[in-house]
């Protein structure tokens, strides 16, 4: 996923980004509420984790501001407002689950995939395509009921093309999602991490379509 960070505390922002990306998601980091809401208006945004206590606009505010422009970006507030009032008020300002702070990462891993679910309608963590079993929750994937070992980004390139199977993904997109923002990554790193996983799982399990993208198969051959 693409996940977005709204924090301004240093410690807590850095440890979130760094255990998101651990679990593979690509991440960015924003600090003030003006960056939060510019950050809702982007469309390749699959969840944004808002704190409420930001600088120079409230995150109540944000979402509220948000959700009456039409933005349907699920949203999941991290903060500490413990109170019934403060868990009211962000839920009916539009956000779809409220974590309160201190809180163990475990917990907001499974926030997270739970609201990934609900957004595409999903009822638990596995995704299939053919012969191949995916298992977010465990990242683990299996061809044949036979576990296959990944790399965090061969995990993260097929989570992006299996969820999306039988659609062809286009390049720009992938990257986006495997790569996110780094900048030392090579024009051919994706051709090289395709050609591992198709070692690893068969010929026939990413199918390139030339000038668009790659795409899985729903029934690979």
């Amino acid at each position: 996923m693409n996940i977005i960070v709204v924090e301004d505390d240093e410690r807590l922002g850095a440890a979130i980004k760094r255990a998101l990306e651990q679990l593979t998601h690509v991440v960015m980091w924003l600090r003030t509420g003006n960056e939060a809401l510019e950050a809702l208006r982007q469309e390749n945004v699959d969840l944004v984790l808002l704190d409420l206590g930001l600088p120079n606009k409230d995150g109540v505010q944000v979402l509220r501001e948000a959700r009456r422009a039409g933005i349907r970006t699920p949203v999941l507030v991290v903060t500490a407002r413990d109170s019934i009032e403060a868990r009211v008020e962000g839920l009916d300002a539009g956000a779809d689950d409220y974590l309160v702070k201190p809180f163990h990462l475990d917990e907001l891993a499974a926030r997270i995939r739970s609201i990934a679910r609900r957004a595409q309608g999903l009822a638990d963590n596995l995704i299939e395509a053919g012969h191949m079993r995916l298992d977010v929750g465990r990242m683990e994937l299996s061809v044949g009921g036979q576990r296959v070992d990944l790399t965090r980004r061969e995990f993260a390139l097929m989570h992006v093309l299996m969820e999306r199977a039988g659609r062809i993904v286009r390049r720009d997109a992938i990257e986006s999602s495997v790569y996110g923002s780094e900048s030392e990554v090579g024009p051919n790193a994706l051709e090289v991490l395709v050609h591992s996983l198709r070692r690893k799982l068969g010929t026939d399990s990413i199918r390139t379509v030339r000038g668009f993208g790659y795409m899985v198969p729903v029934d690979p051959a």
